[in-house]
């Protein structure tokens, strides 16, 4: 049997279900990350409320309703290839039991979810400390959006991989960049990363590295386009997620 090479962002977007008592309002798209004592699940704040960010309307227009769950397909303990289904409540005595941004807040579309359920699994989380970024990353750069469009997948649980360039400029201190990039619903909470499968790679420190092997850069959360006309969309930097899960330690 041959071995086959899988890109560990392939299987660390994990597929989600938001949920009503375990009717399906809708899916999405997040990743794991861990804080001091706990691992977090990092997703859009739309996903978890059930209305737009920006204008509080419904989401799920045929139920008009909003998760009090959410099933999360992780990876199955020792067992690369196959998930299990495990639920997380959203709310305890009718409060909220994620975590918004420190002082963005409501503003920022990005939660923690401390997990309560994951015995029997394997967790794969992403490393927030930007020090560690390894390439330079630049307007009309390439990256990818690592998720679950349309709540689509392929052999089994993997992600799917929609790939697009960097449309603004991602170093100013400002709490989000532009991508331009072809996405669609259920992608919301993916995984925006730079991906480089060798080659010349220019590098965060300067210089530039040749055939320096996979590098994978964390570059933050995508939570949906400007509008349905365009193809633009919003990522919320791997640094406000960092401060996020700082608060919560």
């Amino acid at each position: 049997m041959r071995n086959i090479s899988i890109l560990q962002p392939s299987f660390q977007s994990l597929f989600l279900s938001m949920r009503f008592s375990g009717t399906e309002l809708g899916t999405g798209t997040g990743f794991i990350v861990q804080a001091k004592n706990k691992p977090l699940l990092i997703t859009n704040r739309h996903n978890v409320t059930g209305r737009d960010n920006i204008t509080g309307e419904l989401l799920s227009k045929t139920t008009a309703g909003v998760p009090n769950e959410i099933a999360i397909w992780h990876n199955l303990q020792g067992k690369l290839g196959q998930w299990i289904k495990l639920i997380e409540p959203l709310y305890e005595n009718d409060r909220p039991v994620w975590h918004e941004h420190p002082q963005l807040g409501a503003q920022a579309d990005v939660i923690a979810l401390p997990l309560t359920n994951f015995s029997n699994v394997d967790l794969h989380p992403y490393n927030l400390v930007e020090e560690a970024r390894l390439q330079a990353i630049m307007p009309s750069d390439m990256v990818s959006v690592v998720g679950f469009p349309f709540g689509l997948s392929v052999g089994g649980r993997f992600a799917i991989w929609a790939t697009g360039f960097v449309a603004s400029e991602p170093n100013l201190d400002f709490p989000y960049f532009l991508i331009d990039c072809r996405t669609r619903k259920g992608q919301s909470g993916s995984p925006v990363i730079a991906q480089r499968n060798g080659g010349a790679i220019a590098m965060a420190g300067g210089g530039v590295a040749i055939g320096a092997g996979n590098i994978t850069d964390f570059l933050g959360i995508y939570s949906g386009r400007l509008n349905e006309e365009s193809d633009m969309g919003f990522v919320w930097k791997s640094s406000v997620i960092k401060e996020l899960v700082d608060s919560i330690n």
